[in-house]
């Protein structure tokens, strides 16, 4: 089996020209060729405008196909050319993760009077006023579709809560409509997180859950895609996720990949939240990005020891996905954490080098962000080159120096020329003894990033000696496959 890799295809500041599935479709033989075997894709639902990103959703049916909100296509394109650009992945071999946002609708098409309570925005738990009415932006009739794929109407009954009342023109209040509550088994931040944004999806509406469940299935059925990114997981109740995997695994019969997203750095919680949904979904590994952030905030003053320490990657490795930025982490986003750029190749071979977790790269990582002016990762296409080829077999791990940290993989009969040996650096430079095997003696081998010129010949029985410059990765592969990437670069 060849390592998988996947690929967030996307970033937040994209342009709004209508092209990227165009884009994404020209660049899928590119990707399966550099050893992306998944793509993550952004939504493709109509928001709340042409300009919006995915995640303000209006008409999860449509697709770029209707005349709503005042543009047929969506920023990225068009229903067609998004089935072409998944088409495309298909052809090339990289399995396509739909981006899917459940929690809330945005942008409705009538207000309603409905009667609501306060709740206090720092404690959703403690109701600060009586009823009161309001109007809420809360039906959605889609005219555009005008009833195509479904009829449902989306009204109060649909949802628990808002933050926006069309008359008095508030956002600094949390109303939650009358007879309603927020769902119990959400994150407890703010007491209870269920409420984030626009019209709260109220799941435990029989209905709703209905219709969410018919339109995955068409969702599905009309794309083609292969498996979900899940938006949010924190505010909707872990058991309406775990039973709407297991109904459309068995209605569709696919093993429907999927990942979620977990915003917290607490383990606990993530361990928590992934036995509430009987771990039918994998999570984003939010507390080793900030392990990563941290790190590369503190420079020499991190002990890169501990690095993996209370992460999913380390405590639940199967059900890892592992990262180092995403589009909410960027510059300018409410989430903001961007990995500083002297350590984004450590973290890289973090995710990529070693044996466990799935790792998702991110797309300004990998191109860069002209519009931030962040330029790509150094040596990040050769990292995801190495993960292809020669990333694995047996790993060791050396942390006894807590500036100076690495370890080897030594390789399987699978791969031809694989096995390598890690090591990098946050302070000064140095060298680590390692053992790469008996099976490896009188190797020589060299450094695929290049910043070692010296070569590393394996003694009898089967050790090296593996230097490092300061603040570097050095990757140390067998010479053969050393001139093979250099070749290829």
């Amino acid at each position: 089996m060849n390592n998988e890799t996947m690929m967030q295809y996307f970033e937040w500041y994209l342009p709004n020209d209508g092209l990227w599935w165009k884009r994404c479709a020209a660049k899928a033989e590119n990707m399966a060729a550099l050893g992306i075997t998944q793509v993550w894709l952004p939504p493709a639902y109509k928001g709340t405008s042409q300009e919006d990103v995915g995640y303000g959703v209006y008409d999860m049916y449509d697709l770029g196909e209707f005349d709503q909100k005042g543009t047929i296509r969506t920023k990225y394109g068009t229903k067609e050319e998004y089935i072409e650009a998944v088409k495309a992945f298909h052809d090339a071999g990289i399995k396509v993760l739909a981006d899917i946002v459940l929690n809330h609708r945005m942008g409705g098409d009538e207000v309603e009077d409905v009667t609501a309570v306060t709740d206090d925005p720092q404690n959703r738990n403690e109701q600060i006023s009586g009823e009161q009415r309001i109007k809420a932006r809360t039906k959605f009739t889609f005219p555009g579709r005008k009833g195509k794929y479904s009829d449902f109407i989306w009204d109060s009954s649909c949802f628990t809560g808002t933050d926006w009342d069309e008359e008095s023109k508030s956002t600094s209040q949390i109303y939650r409509f009358a007879g309603k509550h927020w769902a119990p088994d959400t994150d407890t931040e703010f007491g209870n997180y269920d409420y984030l944004m626009g019209m709260d999806v109220d799941y435990s509406n029989r209905k709703v859950v209905r219709e969410t469940r018919q339109w995955l299935r068409w969702y599905l059925k009309q794309t083609g895609v292969d498996g979900f990114r899940l938006d949010a997981v924190k505010h909707i109740s872990a058991p309406f996720y775990r039973d709407m995997l297991k109904y459309v695994r068995t209605q569709t019969g696919s093993a429907l990949p999927t990942v979620g997203e977990y915003w917290s750095g607490d383990i606990g919680k993530l361990l928590h939240y992934l036995d509430s949904v009987d771990n039918e979904m994998s999570l984003f590994d939010v507390s080793l990005h900030y392990n990563f952030f941290t790190a590369s905030q503190a420079g020499a003053d991190y002990d890169l020891r501990h690095i993996l320490d209370n992460t999913i990657l380390k405590e639940r490795p199967q059900n890892a996905v592992t990262f180092v930025d995403n589009h909410d982490t960027q510059h300018g986003q409410s989430l903001q954490s961007f990995v500083e750029d002297w350590f984004k190749p450590h973290c890289y071979a973090i995710i990529l080098l070693r044996k466990d977790g799935l790792p998702c790269v991110f797309y300004s990582d990998y191109y860069g962000n002209p519009v931030k002016n962040f330029p790509p990762v150094l040596n990040l296409g050769k990292l995801i080159k190495l993960r292809r080829f020669y990333a694995y077999g047996e790993q060791e791990d050396y942390l006894e120096d807590p500036h100076l940290i690495g370890w080897v993989r030594r390789g399987d009969e699978e791969h031809e020329n694989s096995g390598m040996a890690v090591t990098m650096s946050n302070d000064q430079s140095g060298s680590i003894r390692m053992f790469m095997g008996k099976a490896f003696a009188g190797k020589e081998f060299s450094d695929a990033m290049q910043f070692c010129p010296e070569t590393v010949t394996i003694d009898k029985e089967g050790w090296g000696t593996f230097p490092c410059e300061a603040q570097r990765v050095s990757i140390w592969v067998q010479q053969e496959a050393f001139e093979q990437l250099i070749t290829t670069d």
